[in-house]
């Protein structure tokens, strides 16, 4: 069975109440100064007793502590305001964005021909120019996308040519030197001899008698 916590209430009898202000003040006391020994803290403890008497320890004097503590509070309430100044500079910035993003939500709309029920001539004249300025804008630059485009086609072009120009000069030299050399089973003109070789009875006319000899 668990027990519930005792509800903590002020002492009534006076007498009571004295002596267990003596023992938890002499407990709080050596407290301290055991967390400042043990812990090398810079300790500072003030108690009023019921009838003002004034109890205290400060391990490294009194009036330093409260200096160092004053300056420390100083600081975070320094550094309190301008933590609060910048998260009041980030709402308006955060308000700002969430108008501006809603103005371009409707001037969005608007150039796509939506929600135009509400706009007055000026308006819509305006929203008139600025497509027009647009569309201006976008045939200016396609324009510029085709020159460059024709611009690369032509240097790729005489790229080309020169490559096809120095082909034809390769093959050309080589055409020119293949007609200069000569095979060597080639016969020369000077070096033909006509032979005739005739088989039968000679001629008459061209054989000799026996006187004759």
């Amino acid at each position: 069975m668990v027990r519930g916590k005792t509800q903590m209430k002020r002492i009534e009898n006076t007498t009571s109440r004295q002596v267990t202000f003596s023992k938890r003040r002499n407990g709080l006391l050596k407290k301290a100064f055991e967390l400042s020994v043990l812990c090398d803290a810079e300790v500072a403890l003030i108690v009023f007793s019921p009838r003002g008497k004034l109890c205290e320890y400060a391990s490294s004097g009194m009036q330093n502590t409260i200096d160092r503590y004053q300056r420390l509070a100083r600081d975070v309430q320094t550094n309190s305001k301008a933590i609060e100044q910048s998260v009041q500079n980030l709402k308006y910035e955060y308000a700002n964005m969430e108008k501006k993003i809603e103005l371009l939500e409707v001037s969005k709309r608007k150039l796509m021909g939506e929600d135009l029920g509400s706009c007055s001539i000026d308006e819509l004249q305006q929203i008139e120019n600025q497509l027009t300025q647009s569309l201006s804008n976008i045939r200016g630059r396609k324009t510029q996308l085709f020159k460059e485009h024709i611009e690369q086609l032509k240097e790729k072009e005489r790229i080309l040519k020169a490559e096809n120009r120095i082909l034809r000069e390769k093959a050309l030299q080589q055409t020119i030197l293949d007609r200069q050399i000569v095979p060597h089973n080639q016969s020369s003109p000077h070096t033909d001899v006509e032979t005739e070789l005739s088989i039968g009875i000679p001629e008459r006319g061209n054989v000799c008698s026996p006187s004759e000899n």
